[in-house]
């Protein structure tokens, strides 16, 4: 506990009432305000102000130098969360496998399709791609249910429905759980 005088400059701990010593009874200390009122106060709620606080210039053209100096910027490196992560995207689009579709039958286009499904997916396993979205479209189903059958006999696969805002119902993503 602090030890107070008749006349030393005391402050309020939870207000921002400032004043004189006024007299001292016991633990209680009466202060006569800046603006001329006596208060009553408990010896703790008070903080002893010395009078002479004095800072040379140099020390203010210190402090103005500090606050001249820009001061450095932390950089911080954004991690690329995993569903923006880049994938491989394969379009299975007939039209974008070959250049004349109408030159063979709807057997041969699937078994087209299906190869090259079977075909990027090696390769995105070879090259520890984790993640490859094949674009098949909506038609009549058959190729994605095709898709499903051939990403089912892969032990390290796990397929579903690829991004609806992105890709609509025509897309399947596959994760690959690769062995570290």
């Amino acid at each position: 506990m602090s030890h107070f005088n008749i006349g030393d400059t005391v402050e309020t701990i939870d207000d921002v009432i400032k004043g004189v010593v006024e007299s001292i009874n016991g633990s209680n200390i009466t202060m006569l305000s800046d603006d001329g009122f006596p208060l009553i106060f408990a010896a703790h709620e008070l903080v002893l102000i010395a009078d002479d606080i004095r800072v040379s210039n140099y020390e203010i053209a210190q402090i103005k130098r500090e606050k001249e100096i820009p001061k450095k910027r932390k950089t911080t490196v954004q991690k690329i969360k995993e569903r923006t992560a880049p994938k491989m995207e394969v379009d299975l689009h007939i039209n974008q496998l070959m250049k004349n579709p109408k030159s063979i039958g709807k057997f041969e286009m699937l078994n087209l399709q299906l190869e090259t499904a079977k075909r990027q997916l090696d390769f995105a396993i070879s090259k520890r791609i984790q993640k490859v979205v094949f674009i098949h479209g909506v038609g009549e189903g058959v190729l994605k249910e095709e898709l499903g059958y051939l990403f089912g006999k892969y032990d390290n696969v796990k397929f579903y429905d690829a991004d609806y805002q992105k890709y609509g119902l025509g897309a399947t993503e596959v994760y690959i759980m690769q062995n570290f």
